[in-house]
């Protein structure tokens, strides 16, 4: 299956909007395994077992492996997610932004060696960065568009010379119609501007939006859901921390299945009453 119908059959399938984010760090390990880089693997496999049947996706974030030259335990991650959650797509978290022959090699790293079934891109050098990953027929680019982040303002809240609109009203704009040739493009928005949200549904009504921020950044579930979930256009509620560390000793992974189940409950009683699991 393609990614949209990858999550169109997990949405279905586990009645969810959740996305549990697979950002490892060490440090914050279950007592036996504090500080331990070598238990990357085992760390993200244990909560990806126990989470499996309440998600829509995962999204592991490349930074995380990378720093500690733990890129051997992603490739084997990413397997295992489709080992054991078959259906559920892998988001590689990566924000590349290239252009021309580097922008390929970073296509061929994501959809070759780690085999995600989507990536999250910057769009900020226009759509030459985009075009390379589009070759991979059937993948999700995941375009960075009004980010959770305060500083996100400073370009993507600004209005454009023309005065008709926002920075990140166009490039909803264009993923929507333009550059969406193959039917691939999605959108990162963060829940922590839900208007916003809510806008970027108004432009591109049947997009992906892939939303973080809720949780330890504070987004509202319920808004988020009102704001972007319409019929056949999904969203992808992300949550990291507080799923993956919501225990610290040898039941962290029962921990983070109570939360993810909880956040997967909020988020269903969300929706219409007539469309809730």
């Amino acid at each position: 299956m393609n990614f949209r119908d990858q999550l169109a059959a997990a949405e279905a399938r586990n009645a969810s909007m959740l996305c549990v984010g697979l950002d490892p760090e060490p440090a914050r390990f279950p007592h036996a395994w504090r500080g331990d880089a070598a238990r990357m693997f085992d760390f993200c496999a244990a909560i990806v077992e126990a989470t499996h049947d309440l998600v829509i996706a995962y999204k592991p974030q490349i930074a995380y492996f990378a720093a500690q030259r733990a890129e051997d335990q992603l490739e084997r991650l990413i397997a295992h997610i489709h080992a054991s959650a078959p259906g559920v797509p892998v988001i590689l978290d990566a924000k590349r932004g290239d252009i021309g022959a580097t922008a390929e090699q970073y296509a061929r790293e994501v959809f070759e060696r780690y085999q995600a079934d989507a990536v999250t891109l910057s769009p900020f050098m226009g759509f030459d960065s985009i075009e390379p990953y589009m070759r991979y027929a059937g993948k999700g680019l995941i375009l960075l568009c009004r980010t959770s982040n305060p500083g996100g303002s400073d370009l993507q809240a600004q209005r454009l010379a023309d005065g008709d609109e926002l920075l990140y009203e166009r490039i909803a704009r264009l993923a929507a119609g333009a550059w969406n040739r193959g039917g691939q493009l999605g959108l990162v928005v963060g829940a922590t501007y839900p208007r916003e949200v809510a806008r970027v549904r108004e432009l591109a009504p049947t997009l992906p939006l892939l939303i973080p921020g809720i949780g330890a950044q504070g987004g509202d579930a319920e808004a988020t859901v009102r704001a972007g979930w319409r019929p056949g256009a999904p969203i992808i509620v992300s949550s990291s921390r507080a799923v993956l560390y919501a225990g610290s000793g040898d039941d962290f992974a029962t921990a983070a299945r109570s939360v993810a189940l909880a956040t997967r409950t909020q988020l269903q009683r969300a929706l219409p009453r007539g469309l809730r699991a």
